[in-house]
C-alpha cells in the first residue's frame, strides 16, 4: 500500500528522475553496453529517494539488475541467486583490493554495488550472509565526489551513480559512453540545485542547519535507547611501534563485553590469547581466574557476537579504536556510533569520559572492579545522559 500511494501522488513526474516529466532529463541518458554484469542492491529506504542515481544507472547499462527489499528478504533472495564465480562486491575495508590494480584476469565479471546510505550498506553486509563470503573490491577516488545535493560522511565518498561508473572505468577501459552518462548526472545535480536555491553557492555537503560547535546526538540515542548496545573490548597485548607500523598492526581483543541499555542484558567474554597467561597483563585488565579458564577461541567470540546481537540493534561504543577493535576480529563485525564524537557544550576540553562522568556525577553500576566493566557502566551512564538531554 505505501508504494502504490507513492506512486499515485508521483503520477505527473518521471519514476527514473522524479522530475516533471515537461523538465525530464531521461532522454538523454546514453544506452552504454558494458560487459561486466552489475547487480544493485537496493536499501529499501533509497526506493522512492528523488535524488537516488541507482534508478539512473539501471536505465543506462545494458547488463544491471536491481533489486530492492527488506534486508531480510533481500538475504534469502541473494542466497538464491546464481552468481558467477568471479562476483565479487564493491566494499571499501581492509582486504579489499584496488580496482585500479587488478590484471585483466582478476577483475570479477560480476560485481555487486550496494545503494543506500554508508549505514544502510553495513546492515547490508550484516544482514545478507552471502555477501560477506564474495571477494572484496574497492576504489581510490583523485578527487571528491561530484553529488552536491546529498550529505556524504566525507568528501571523496562517491554517489552509487558515480561509484558505478569508475568501477567500470577500471574493468573495462575500453567501453564508451561513460562521459556521457556522467555529463546526465552532473546536469542533473545542476539542476536540482537551481531548481531548490536558485541564488545560492550552498555546499550540499554541509548541514547547514546545524551550528558549529552544537550537539550532534544520534536520533536513536536521543530518542529511544531500546535497540542500542554499547560496548567495550581490551585487546591483546603488542609491541610498541611508532607510524606506519604501528598502524598496520592489527590487535585483536582479548575481552569483550557489551549492555543492551533498557533491558540490561550483558555480554562478557574472554578471548584466548597468548597474553592471557602473562599474570601482570590479566591482574592490570582486571580478568578474573573464573573468566580466564571459560576464555573461547575468536572464532567462537565472533559466533557468541552474532548471536547476541538483535536485527534492530545499532552498537555503539566510545573511541575508535575500539570499533577497529571488533574490526580486526572478523571484518563483518562493525560498529554503528561512536559516541566520542558526539559535540557536547557541556564536554570539558580534553577530558576522558571518566572525567566527564565525574563531572556530572553521574551514577554508574560496574559488575565488577575490571576495567572493562568500570568502562562499560561510564557508557551505559553516558548513553543514558544523551537520551535524558537530547530526547524529544
Amino acid at each position: 500500500m505505501e508504494s502504490h500511494e507513492h506512486l499515485s501522488s508521483t503520477s505527473s513526474r518521471c519514476f527514473v528522475c522524479f522530475r516533471p516529466r515537461d523538465q525530464c532529463f531521461c532522454k538523454t541518458i546514453p544506452s552504454i553496453e558494458n560487459k561486466t554484469n552489475v547487480l544493485i542492491l537496493q536499501h529499501r529506504r533509497e526506493r522512492f529517494h528523488r535524488f537516488n542515481t541507482a534508478r539512473i544507472v539501471k536505465e543506462s547499462l545494458q547488463r544491471v539488475r536491481l533489486i530492492c527489499e527488506h534486508n531480510t528478504d533481500l538475504a534469502r533472495h541473494v542466497e538464491s541467486l546464481t552468481l558467477s564465480q568471479r562476483a565479487g562486491i564493491l566494499y571499501p575495508s581492509d582486504d579489499a583490493r584496488l580496482l585500479e590494480n587488478l590484471s585483466p584476469s582478476e577483475r570479477p565479471d560480476q560485481l555487486i554495488i550496494l545503494d543506500g546510505t554508508w549505514h544502510h550498506a553495513k546492515t547490508m553486509m550484516r544482514d545478507i550472509p552471502r555477501l560477506r563470503r564474495l571477494p572484496r573490491f574497492r576504489l581510490a577516488p583523485a578527487s571528491p565526489g561530484r553529488y552536491r545535493i546529498r550529505r556524504e560522511p566525507n568528501a571523496f565518498a562517491l554517489s552509487t551513480l558515480e561509484a558505478t561508473l569508475s568501477a567500470l572505468q577500471a574493468l573495462e577501459p575500453e567501453l564508451e559512453r561513460l562521459d556521457q552518462l556522467m555529463m546526465v548526472f552532473d546536469k542533473m545535480v545542476d539542476r536540482q540545485i537551481q531548481y531548490t536555491q536558485p541564488n545560492s553557492q550552498t555546499d550540499w555537503r554541509r548541514n547547514q542547519k546545524r551550528r558549529a560547535g552544537s550537539a550532534n546526538v544520534p536520533r536513536i540515542l536521543a530518542d529511544d535507547l531500546k535497540n542500542v548496545v554499547v560496548a567495550y573490548g581490551e585487546q591483546e597485548r603488542v609491541e610498541k611501534l611508532r607510524g606506519r607500523a604501528r598502524r598496520l598492526q592489527k590487535p585483536k581483543p582479548v575481552f569483550w563485553t557489551a549492555q543492551r541499555c533498557v533491558t540490561g542484558e550483558v555480554f562478557r567474554v574472554a578471548i584466548r590469547s597468548n597474553c592471557l597467561n602473562e599474570a601482570d597483563f590479566a591482574d592490570r585488565l582486571g580478568i578474573g581466574k573464573e573468566q580466564l579458564e571459560n576464555a573461547v577461541s575468536l572464532e567462537t567470540f565472533i559466533s557468541m557476537w552474532h548471536s547476541f546481537l538483535r536485527p534492530l540493534d545499532k552498537v555503539a561504543v566510545y573511541h575508535p579504536s575500539t570499533a577497529k577493535l571488533l574490526r580486526n576480529a572478523s571484518n563483518d563485525l562493525n560498529t554503528d556510533y561512536i559516541l566520542k564524537s558526539v559535540h557536547l557544550a557541556d564536554r570539558i576540553a580534553g577530558g576522558t569520559l571518566d572525567d566527564f562522568i565525574a563531572a556530572h556525577q553521574l551514577p554508574t553500576s560496574p559488575r565488577d572492579d575490571s576495567r572493562a566493566s568500570q568502562r562499560l557502566a561510564n557508557l551505559v551512564a553516558f548513553a543514558e545522559y544523551l537520551s535524558n538531554q537530547y530526547g524529544g
